[in-house]
């Protein structure tokens, strides 16, 4: 197991590689690069820049998130393939520069979405939050909402530009059923594992943020029964999940104990983000997240890392989202301090698990 800490890069960040670097048991990075359009090719040069930076701090880069997938390849049209053989070009560029797993998601329009991201705990701190009944009526009202809320830094997966044609796609998935999206998964798959196994990088899908339809848009990756369609589509360990706790668990009827245990020893597992949710209202659905003590939220992480430990878990784990504590400001979700606390949490429960 290596522990891994997420980072948007210099010009993005407000945290530092050196700080990061000061987290007891941080080993890697989580990288990202940002500014690239959805679908392009992901450029060799700025690839090997990211890494001797960041190896320059004495961290290692082995992990990359959102390789964003084109909606074309999405919704299935015939476009498509354009998008697949650039895609298949920056896994070859990633690989070169050693990365080994690419996270990405298969969601429409939307990576993920809350109602408020400065839900505010009654220790003063901030954090993100989902209520239901707050749920804006339109797409619209959604997208204005989140822009308003990010502090000025730009979302992962709610960048202008790929929003640009929001109304057009949209308008499109109207008629887009979860069939349709899960056979377009399984072409996407089918053309891009064979690239995957030749040069050593696992794709590791991340689940529906959240698991269930909103606006009617289709879904694919909702609970133990799709994870297992998924992996079985395409049957390689090159085709695996990035299995998050606090996504999966905001349907109250996944077990998420079970689902890492089940994937863990089926080596599908090569990613995990880690993290906490507190259900204020089971019925509806409405959570926040929480820290990531078990106690501080509805989630038990002892039971989650003794699933991934005993079931031979040797993949990277990330802490996920964060508060904002001590007076930090910054993108929603990604302070320093509040994800530095689950970090070394993760590794006592993991040191003890080792010990045990």
């Amino acid at each position: 197991m290596e522990m891994t800490f997420r980072w948007y890069g210099a010009n993005e960040e407000k945290i530092k590689l050196e700080d990061i670097r000061q987290i007891p048991g941080c080993k890697g990075i989580v990288g990202t690069l940002m500014g690239i359009p959805v679908g392009e090719v992901w450029p060799k040069e700025r690839i090997k820049a990211l890494k001797e930076e960041i190896e320059a701090a004495g961290l290692t880069l082995k992990v990359i998130e959102s390789v964003n997938i084109h909606e074309d390849i999405k919704m299935g049209v015939p476009t498509r393939d354009k998008w697949i053989e650039n895609y298949k070009t920056t896994i070859r560029n990633l690989a070169e520069y050693g990365i080994e797993v690419i996270c990405y998601n298969f969601m429409p329009v939307f990576d993920w979405l809350k109602t408020d991201l400065d839900f505010k705990l009654p220790d003063g701190s901030s954090t993100l939050s989902f209520v239901s009944s707050d749920m804006p009526a339109s797409p619209e009202a959604l997208i204005q909402n989140m822009e308003a809320g990010s502090d000025g830094f730009s979302l992962p997966g709610w960048e202008p530009e790929r929003l640009s044609q929001f109304k057009e796609v949209f308008a499109f998935y109207k008629n887009v059923t979860d069939d349709d999206l899960r056979a377009n998964f399984k072409y996407f798959m089918e053309a891009i594992i064979p690239t995957c196994e030749e040069v050593g990088v696992k794709m590791a899908c991340h689940p529906d943020d959240p698991p269930y339809s909103v606006f009617g848009l289709p879904r694919m990756v909702k609970n133990r029964e799709d994870l297992d369609w998924m992996c079985n589509a395409v049957d390689s360990p090159y085709n695996g999940i990035t299995l998050c706790t606090g996504s999966i668990a905001e349907d109250p009827a996944n077990d998420v104990v079970a689902i890492v245990a089940e994937f863990t020893k089926r080596n599908r597992i090569p990613f995990a983000h880690v993290r906490n949710i507190k259900f204020t209202n089971v019925a509806a659905k409405d959570f926040y997240e929480a820290p990531h003590l078990s106690s501080e939220g509805s989630l038990d992480m002892y039971a989650i890392m003794q699933a991934l430990h005993d079931n031979g878990f040797d993949g990277y784990i990330r802490p996920d989202h964060g508060r904002m504590i001590w007076g930090e400001t910054g993108r929603p979700g990604y302070g320093l301090y509040d994800r530095a606390l689950g970090l070394s949490y993760l590794n006592g429960l993991w040191e003890a698990l080792e010990k045990k």
